[in-house]
């Protein structure tokens, strides 16, 4: 007998892991849509409006920002399959788990790079990543501006001049930031930024916005191959060495989003439909108070664990608004906890990655669940669990100093 299984009917849980997290209404609104053609007029319109959106959200006027079809990670390998030759050498600032994906991916690319670090919990400093670019001479310099993996938040000014006196670009994964954080594409000076909605945009997986500078967007161009099946008789290769992903090839993807509408694939409509609607939420609630907005939950998720009596994870300085980490109380199983808050709650927090594995949760707030109910309700739910547990907290301390943080 065939089973066809059920309709699609998950549960209405709280997400407030690290990412994803629940999509704003709109947004999933906005995705019931009717799709289109991928070059009706209608659709090519849209196409543009994302991309002056997204230029306000990315704070730049560059020409190239649009969006790659796939999640975050899509962004970040084109990104980087793009601007590395087989000759380049790419300098990777570390402090978490996704510093190595970037070490991975270069890899992969069988670059030749070098590595600045911090510990996980702390950030690589300004001028240790001066020192050591000057002396290695990269042609990238790649970093990840939030990482999630350790909920710390690497600063950025100084990065693009540094790239440009020394003759390299630089990458930014913005992936859990972007909408939450302030990025400040043209004032930090970076080449190219790209990000996802699942995090701070309140959107679903699935689609990354992407930034592109004008001196970025030329080195790319003359990498340029278009494909034989689309290639039209005055087509122009480029002088350097082809991009080595087809699907990833930035060249042919910009072709796509230009005038030229190079038919190179075919639009994800209903996410184009999706990421379009985040940036309008963002841009409409106001990118000040977005901000502002990402920072009291933060704060007020740090105030309420610790008035439980809980220790917050890394270094104060530069924690990331949106993602808290919190260690596990000795001798618990942190797996339990994040069970029963499930089952009994109907709420998601995060566990962790590598050396940081069963010793911290990560607690988010961020895009549509920065608000300060879910930030208390998550709290309260989390005190419960924890005496569940035979835990000994502060008992009903958490959900007011939350309070007064939030103001």
């Amino acid at each position: 007998m065939t089973d066809y299984f059920g309709e699609i009917n998950p549960p209405q849980r709280l997400l407030m892991g690290p990412g994803p997290v629940n999509a704003h209404p709109r947004v999933l609104r906005a995705m019931s849509a009717d799709l289109l053609g991928q070059f009706d007029p209608e659709m090519t319109a849209y196409m543009n409006e994302t991309m002056a959106l997204y230029r306000q959200v990315f704070r730049t006027h560059n020409r190239w920002t649009f969006l790659i079809d796939g999640t975050a990670r899509a962004a970040i390998e084109a990104a980087l399959v793009s601007l590395i030759t087989p000759q380049s050498k790419v300098l990777i600032v570390r402090f978490g788990r996704f510093g190595l994906l970037l070490t991975e991916i270069c890899e992969r690319l069988g670059a030749a790079y070098a590595t600045v670090d911090a510990p996980w919990g702390e950030v690589v400093p300004m001028a240790a990543i001066r020192e050591k670019a000057l002396d290695y001479r990269p042609d990238v310099i790649a970093c990840v501006h939030g990482d999630t993996s350790t909920t710390m938040a690497q600063p950025l000014d100084g990065l693009g001049e540094l790239c440009r006196e020394i003759g390299a670009f630089s990458y930014v994964d913005a992936t859990a930031t972007l909408g939450g954080m302030p990025i400040e594409t043209d004032g930090w000076g970076v080449d190219i930024v790209t990000a996802g909605l699942q995090k701070c945009l309140g959107g679903p997986s699935g689609s990354a916005p992407i930034t592109i500078s004008d001196r970025a967007a030329e080195f790319i161009f003359s990498r340029r191959h278009t494909e034989k099946g689309i290639r039209a008789a005055d087509a122009e290769d480029g002088h350097r060495p082809r991009i080595g992903s087809n699907y990833f090839d930035l060249a042919m993807i910009m072709d796509y989003w230009s005038e030229k509408r190079l038919n190179h694939h075919t639009e994800a409509t209903t996410m184009l439909y999706g990421a379009r609607e985040c940036a309008r939420v963002a841009l409409q609630e106001g990118l000040e108070a977005r901000f502002d907005r990402h920072a009291r939950a933060g704060a007020a998720m740090t105030a309420g664990l610790r008035a439980m009596g809980l220790s917050v994870y890394g270094d104060d300085r530069y924690r990331m608004t949106n993602v808290t980490g919190v260690y596990i109380p000795n001798g618990l199983d942190g797996e339990r906890v994040r069970q029963r808050m499930r089952e009994d709650f109907e709420i998601e927090i995060g566990t962790a990655f590598g050396p940081l594995q069963g010793q911290i949760w990560r607690i988010g707030a961020m895009g549509y669940n920065a608000m300060k109910s879910k930030v208390l309700t998550t709290l309260a739910a989390l005190e419960a669990c924890l005496v569940s547990e035979g835990v000994a907290v502060n008992l009903g301390a958490a959900v007011p100093a939350a309070r007064e943080v939030w103001g």
